[in-house]
């Protein structure tokens, strides 16, 4: 790969809009000493509370944390959690002109309950979920539909961030890669598994699990992913796709239809995978609106992610950190 430092200053200057599902990931920390007597579960004595933008959010406070512009366009609700979300973007730069609000479902907001101690990492004890998968209801469909297509002229890329929490329905999937390619806009999707609803993206990443869903098989070795990222990338339309693998890394096919592999950046200093799917979307995103090949657009994301598993929750990478 050409000089690392060269690759990673491309990446600043551009501008990303971020479809998807917004997210606000709030933190409970404190340490835990004792079991309750009501149940045998152990009991935290909180001592502070964090909050970080997550689910599509995240890919963007990434983009802005990279030098570049992000606009977001989703949904929150009226309530403290989407105030607080809004809040967290707009600290960070982030363009909220294509998001809404919809007062009939919630702000998605994941509580993580985390117990530290003085010589132990934090880990988690239990996650609590607030969220609404229902899709979204006709005229914000509209609403959302009509706030994208007014912002794919402005931008380099749209990056399409599917948690599956009905924001984006098939008709916002179809819309926006629509726009974008009768404009020429590159589109990339990372989907939480409804692969089908997005046919005809530039590029589309998921994860090995997935992958193997879709395809109706089990993956294991280089070969099984040589084949499925082929037929995948055809079954979809899509001229490029990746595949997480874990600990294994991540595989991909070029639009020449080359497949490529790449180790895992980070294999020994794993603290938290919170996000690292996010940070590779949101890297690869950059380097692809950057002009960059795919493999070298994988391996800055691939490179990104690798920092963001050593902190804990989701993080937003620095361009220092990457080298």
């Amino acid at each position: 790969m050409p000089d690392r430092s060269q690759l990673i200053s491309q990446l600043a200057h551009r501008r990303i809009l971020i479809v998807g599902d917004l997210i606000l990931d709030e933190y409970l920390i404190g340490r835990v000493s004792r079991l309750s007597r009501e149940a045998p579960v152990p009991v935290l004595e909180q001592t502070r509370a964090a909050y970080a933008p997550g689910g599509a959010a995240n890919p963007a406070a990434n983009v802005q944390s990279l030098g570049s512009q992000a606009i977001m366009a989703g949904v929150l609700g009226a309530d403290d959690a989407g105030r607080r979300l809004r809040a967290l973007l707009a600290q960070r730069g982030v363009d909220l002109a294509g998001v809404i609000t919809d007062p009939d479902r919630p702000t998605t907001q994941k509580t993580r309950i985390v117990a530290e101690g003085a010589y132990v990492f934090a880990h988690h004890l239990a996650r609590v979920d607030r969220l609404s998968r229902e899709p979204l209801s006709g005229h914000r469909e509209r609403h959302l539909c009509d706030r994208i297509e007014a912002l794919i002229p402005r931008v380099d890329a749209v990056l399409v961030s599917d948690y599956r929490l009905g924001v984006v329905t098939p008709a916002v999937a179809a819309m926006t890669r629509s726009a974008a390619r009768d404009r020429g806009v590159l589109t990339t999707v990372d989907t939480q598994g409804n692969l089908a609803a997005f046919h005809g993206f530039d590029l589309v990443r998921c994860n090995a699990h997935e992958a193997a869903h879709y395809l109706g098989r089990t993956l294991k070795e280089d070969a099984d992913f040589e084949a499925a990222l082929r037929e995948l990338a055809e079954a979809l339309d899509a001229r490029a796709a990746i595949i997480t693998r874990g600990a294994a890394g991540l595989s991909g096919v070029t639009p020449q239809g080359e497949v490529f592999h790449l180790p895992a950046s980070n294999r020994t200093q794993v603290f938290d995978v919170t996000g690292a799917g996010d940070t590779l979307i949101a890297v690869t995103t950059l380097a692809l609106a950057a002009g960059l090949d795919v493999r070298i657009a994988a391996e800055l994301g691939n490179r990104a992610a690798g920092v963001a598993v050593t902190r804990l929750g989701n993080v937003a990478v620095r361009p220092g950190e990457m080298v």
